[in-house]
């Protein structure tokens, strides 16, 4: 098996199916079960599912910028 597999554990009700839990966003292909946790495959750690993601700011709330007004000139 692939260190990159995770497995939807018969005895946990799955049903043995084995791929790329990430590619799913934690959904089986084979029963549809949603994995709420996930396990690191190298840490053995686990975690809920959604915190794996980081998604990049976006432009709008990153980058805020103050706009600067044209002043008449005197003269």
């Amino acid at each position: 098996m692939s260190t990159s597999r995770w497995l939807c554990s018969r005895h946990m009700g799955g049903c043995g199916t084995v791929w790329n839990t990430f590619w799913t966003g934690g959904v089986c292909p084979g029963c549809a079960y949603r994995w709420e946790i996930t396990i690191c495959l190298s840490c053995k750690q686990f975690a809920l599912h959604k915190d794996w993601y980081h998604w990049p700011e976006s432009e709008s709330r990153g980058s805020e910028r103050t706009r600067e007004t044209e002043q008449p000139s005197s003269g």
